[in-house]
């Protein structure tokens, strides 16, 4: 292991590196981290038990999140890859989406980057009165309903994994649970967690379910959720036995937005609903829509920021800025790739308070992005990292480096009782014994 300034001035990150604080690492692929597990944990396990005890508490997961979770129960995630258009213009639109991929910061063009740039090329169609909009619009349709039948069938194919009761699927909804609740098992007398994903699936109210974590998010309802604008202050408390007239709010609630929409949102009526569409369902569940194109997911418009104006997006950035561009505020982030600039630029605003942290948890950076990200904005001091294969992957992340929260008050008792006793609260368990039995009397 390997300890370096903090004050000399950044390189490409090496395979394996964390920054927390003014402890750095960085070692090559040839190293092996696992070796030094006790070591790095010293240095990391205490400083995110602080950052994770901010005021504010927001974490954003991206499409790494779900891939993390596949990787553990050996499944495929659904892929954000490029599509083939076979109508006119497909070649121009092609190009459209690389540039605008570039502008933005992603540098390769998605599947998102595809689907902005088709419907904008349908409202010009649209204007012009070309009959080439009607061919458009249904292979958009087509390949969204597509689009929407792989996110299922990755659901599906995780809640087999998750479910069937082996020691992998026991594992991996082990981390899922553990990993979600690192972050939500905050002391009740501060803010929720503020939970933002860019994701379509519903793995985290699946990982939410399954560790008995509640969900608020704007929508009201029970049999059509409706979303509202009004972002109703709505928690929930309980009363101490033997207390009056003093309710507590209770432990394992977080506030959940999904800034690209999801997979069972529909608009209808004028209204945007959220449908009970089971994890994993089928593709020919009733509660799909026929027409894709049309109410199914609210697609995301990475390359202007303008049109993040439109209903419900105004609501949800909303959320996403206030709860961010405050003070005091923490922003974890794993599995984003910082190719989303209107994300981007929020925690840019963030970073400007100089009493707010960021810190990005992340397997790989192939495209560099993340390294981009954080020499332009500077602000070392502000920005903890862990990356590589080893601190980023998710099963030695959840069982070596996160804080266990639940844990955490039972520890500081033990370690007051024993410092009230006289004993360092370092003393190994065998010391203890020993110190025990020396302690005891001599029996008569």
């Amino acid at each position: 292991m390997e300890l370096v300034s903090s004050i000399s001035p950044m390189p490409d990150w090496k395979p394996h590196f964390y920054r927390m604080g003014p402890r750095i690492y960085e070692a090559e692929e040839t190293d092996d981290p696992a070796a030094a597990v006790d070591a790095h944990r010293k240095n990391i396990e205490p400083w995110l038990s602080a950052v994770f005890q901010s005021e504010h508490l927001s974490l954003l997961l991206g499409s790494g999140f779900t891939i993390a979770v596949a990787d553990v129960c050996n499944t495929q995630a659904t892929g954000m890859s490029k599509i083939k258009f076979k109508c006119a213009f497909a070649d121009k639109l092609d190009a459209y989406a690389e540039e605008s991929a570039k502008k933005c910061g992603r540098g390769k063009a998605n599947i998102e980057d595809q689907i902005r740039a088709a419907n904008q090329l349908i409202a010009g169609l649209s204007i012009m009165g070309d009959p080439r909009v009607s061919e458009w619009r249904t292979a958009l349709g087509n390949e969204l309903s597509a689009f929407v039948g792989r996110i299922l069938t990755s659901e599906a194919a995780l809640q087999f994994a998750l479910a069937k009761g082996d020691e992998a699927g026991f594992v991996a909804e082990s981390l899922l649970v553990s990993f979600l609740l690192s972050f939500a098992s905050r002391t009740s007398s501060r803010e929720r967690l503020n939970l933002f994903t860019t994701n379509y699936d519903r793995l985290i109210e699946y990982g939410c379910d399954r560790g008995g974590l509640h969900i608020m998010d704007r929508f009201v309802g029970h049999l059509r959720p409706v979303f509202r604008a009004s972002r109703l202050s709505l928690d929930l408390h309980y009363n101490p036995p033997g207390i009056r007239g003093e309710p507590r709010y209770m432990e394992g609630v977080l506030r959940l937005t999904k800034l690209h929409g999801s997979l069972d949102w529909r608009w209808e009526e004028h209204e945007l609903r959220r449908y009970g569409i089971p994890f994993g369902a089928p593709t020919t569940h009733p509660d799909l829509p026929k027409e894709p194109i049309e109410s199914v997911m609210i697609y995301p418009n990475p390359a202007k920021d303008v049109e993040t104006l439109n209903y419900p997006y105004a609501e949800l950035f909303r959320d996403f800025s206030a709860a961010l561009c405050r003070p005091n505020s923490a922003l974890v982030t794993f599995g984003y790739g910082f190719g989303d600039d209107h994300i981007n630029r929020v925690i840019r605003d963030m970073l400007t308070i100089p009493s707010t942290h960021l810190v990005i948890i992340s397997y790989g950076d192939t495209e560099k992005r993340i390294q981009r990200f954080c020499r332009a904005v500077g602000r070392k001091a502000q920005i903890s990292v862990i990356y590589g294969k080893h601190f980023g992957k998710l099963p030695e992340l959840v069982e070596h480096y996160l804080p266990k929260p639940a844990i955490d008050p039972i520890s500081g008792r033990q370690a007051e009782l024993l410092k009230n006793r006289g004993i360092d609260p370092s003393t190994s368990a065998a010391e203890l014994s020993a110190t025990e039995v020396a302690s005891r009397p001599e029996e008569s």
